[in-house]
């Protein structure tokens, strides 16, 4: 990639089944083999919260109810393998389908709360778990 092409927009989703949290391990750099939430690049003219839920059916089988904004992120080049990333995290409700990593994704699994926060690398990440935390207990 060329500086010339500018940040890469992408979008995770926090999604919340009861109270797990669905986690990918990644196939793909940025990051192979770390676990994280999932989500990936927006197409051009694609809505926001339109790839959001491509992307994590895509990667994962699941299909989500968004909640709600939780943050924007910025991940720079000596963050994410060369590339600049603007990262648009969302909080989610799982609605439907069977979990099967795909795509993107080696593995994926929902896991309670606590275990998602210790398997991740990437602070990030962590803080939008945290940021998301609300948005489940609107869910009870």
């Amino acid at each position: 990639m060329t500086r010339e092409q500018g940040p890469i927009a992408a979008v995770g989703g926090v999604v919340f089944k009861g109270d797990d949290i669905l986690l990918i391990q990644r196939a793909r750099p940025p990051f192979v083999g770390h676990w994280s939430i999932p989500g990936g690049k927006i197409a051009y003219g694609e809505a926001m919260e339109t790839a959001l839920k491509r992307e994590i059916a895509e990667e994962t089988g699941v299909d989500v109810q968004v909640l709600g904004l939780i943050n924007v992120f910025e991940a720079l080049p000596e963050e994410a393998s060369d590339r600049h990333f603007l990262l648009v995290d969302y909080a989610c409700r799982y609605i439907g389908g069977t979990v099967r990593a795909a795509d993107d994704a080696a593995d994926a699994e929902f896991v309670p709360l606590n275990e998602a926060l210790s398997r991740l690398s990437w602070d990030k990440t962590r803080l939008a778990i945290q940021g998301a935390l609300p948005f489940r207990r609107q869910m009870s």
